[in-house]
């Protein structure tokens, strides 16, 4: 933390932390610094210098291809003396990827009372712009590949059974889930062979897009591992229609549903199952990270009960998107 308080009183500036950064924004806003914090989560390793450079130039390099106007590129950070250097290749004790400060008031998690549905058609248009040209990875289509993603969920979450998820949702959404990959078999398969399984984001999530002067921009990509931004490309474009269900924009979810299958030509038969298929594991998959924070013992119990709560909602919208195909 000695790099970190240097640069806040430096820079005047105000920090915000995730499980995995350090960011730090200026009081002239005149740039964004972002920090690897040097961790080693298994599925996500930041532990030495050198990786967290790789990442650093990894990130910016993925989140340019939906958000070029701001991410400026990664800085060394040198030590000299009691002094740390932006920067300067001497001496590099830290990397930081820099960007461009975004008014919150730009981000669409912030507009939902205002947003139309030409602003929501811009995000969908865009989308399908950027999945039309990243390449594919079909492997990660195939349905045991898919299967060990969601057999994997429904281990991590047997402990808060009964906690935030009822049994009778949890066989719910597990039992449907196994019959969709019977059924669909041949579906998931020739999604395969037509190219739909891509590169994308992997986390196009209300709070990282934001409408810009230049245009939409859609940031904060999953950088750290492939596993998990490899997939259907309805698996990565829905993740934002879930979010827009959640907080009761069912309306502008489906214009922008609607307008990204129109842009793709995706079939009716294929694209609402998997749809909903894709949006059910999305929603399971917050409820189990939301979960978790029930373990984090420097949460106090008032806000547990929320993280209940919420949890409780992204399990009910999964075995909801589920039942649209299994009644």
């Amino acid at each position: 933390m000695e790099l970190i308080n240097y640069l806040l009183k430096k820079l005047d500036g105000k920090l915000i932390q995730t499980h995995v950064s350090w960011v730090i924004i200026p009081s002239d806003r005149s740039f964004v610094l972002k920090i690897k914090k040097p961790v080693n989560f298994g599925f996500l390793d930041y532990s030495t210098l050198e990786k967290r450079k790789l990442y650093c130039q990894k990130e910016v390099e993925l989140n340019r291809r939906l958000c070029r106007w701001v991410y400026l590129g990664v800085i060394p950070i040198s030590k000299k003396g009691e002094d740390y250097i932006l920067g300067s290749e001497e001496n590099v004790c830290e990397y930081a990827v820099k960007m461009r400060y975004i008014d919150p008031e730009r981000l669409l998690i912030n507009r939902l009372n205002t947003l139309s549905e030409e602003d929501i058609k811009l995000v969908a248009q865009r989308v399908a712009q950027f999945h039309k040209k990243v390449p594919t990875f079909g492997d990660f289509g195939k349905p045991e590949v898919i299967k060990y993603n969601t057999d994997e969920n429904f281990e991590q979450t047997k402990p808060f059974v009964g906690v935030t998820i009822d049994r009778e949702t949890y066989e719910g959404i597990k039992e449907r889930t196994e019959r969709f990959y019977r059924d669909f078999e041949k579906l998931f398969l020739k999604r395969v062979e037509e190219g739909k399984i891509r590169d994308g984001h992997g986390d196009i999530r209300l709070e990282h897009v934001a409408f810009l002067p230049e245009g939409v921009c859609i940031f904060d990509c999953i950088e750290f591992n492939e596993r998990f931004r490899y997939g259907d490309i309805i698996n990565d474009m829905c993740f934002l229609s879930m979010e827009l269900d959640l907080y009761g924009r069912s309306d502008l979810a489906k214009v922008y549903e609607e307008t990204y299958k129109e842009l793709m030509g995706e079939k009716d038969e294929e694209f609402y199952p998997l749809l909903n298929f894709y949006k059910a594991y999305r929603a399971y998959v917050r409820g189990k990270v939301t979960s978790f924070l029930l373990n984090d013992e420097g949460i106090p119990p008032q806000e547990k009960e929320q993280i209940k709560e919420k949890a409780k909602r992204f399990f009910q919208l999964s075995l909801d998107y589920l039942k649209r195909v299994y009644p």
